[in-house]
């Protein structure tokens, strides 16, 4: 039996914009407390010289956990989400990834390779984050929690193939299409994500 989460934690992407979820936070029926994390050197939290790679961000994000949580994910936050998990099984309750990677080799499964343009439109981000190469693959079997993945139907970025290999891959895990939405469907479509993130935690 899964047990019922007490915190929700929306995990943000490479933006770092901790407001992204906001929408979606309001629109929610249940009453479970929520937080919204950011990420340092990232949007409008101060870099931590102590943070050089994702791991580093899944520690922050565990170190906020002091009970049995749900992690809504967006983007590159799905793959902290996921080491999270992954790391403490005994903590995360429920996974949402909406348009991640996952810790998956996005190039093969047909994704179009954004990092030249966001670097150029994100000079301040660290080098670390546009290098990095993390692949959960072969560990995605390990979770055995229900997760819910969304995606948008009109998302180069991660494209509907990369969700449908995640529901390959992940035992409990149920995709869920938005087949008008691009990359940023977890704010464009807050109230639909909401419902579907209600039901989702009874599971």
């Amino acid at each position: 039996m899964t047990i019922a989460p007490e915190k929700i934690l929306f995990l943000p992407g490479a933006s770092g914009n901790t407001q992204f979820w906001k929408p979606v936070a309001e629109a929610l029926e249940t009453s479970i407390a929520v937080q919204h994390m950011g990420w340092p050197g990232f949007g409008d939290t101060p870099a931590n010289e102590q943070v050089t790679c994702l791991e580093d961000l899944a520690a922050l994000a565990i170190a906020e956990i002091d009970r049995p949580v749900a992690l809504v994910a967006q983007s590159m936050g799905g793959v902290v989400a996921v080491q999270i998990a992954l790391e403490r099984p005994d903590l995360v309750t429920h996974l949402v990834l909406a348009v991640t990677s996952a810790g998956l080799n996005f190039p093969a499964l047909g994704a179009e390779d954004w990092r030249v343009a966001f670097e150029s439109d994100n000079p301040t981000l660290p080098r670390w984050f546009l290098d990095d190469c993390t692949d959960l693959s072969g560990r995605l079997p390990e979770l055995q929690l229900p997760v819910l993945l969304l995606w948008g139907g009109a998302d180069p970025i991660s494209p509907v193939s990369v969700g449908q290999r995640l529901a390959e891959l992940i035992p409990n895990a149920r995709l869920k299409l938005f087949p008008e939405a691009g990359h940023d469907l977890g704010h464009t479509h807050a109230e639909a994500v909401a419902q579907l993130i209600d039901r989702h935690l009874c599971v």
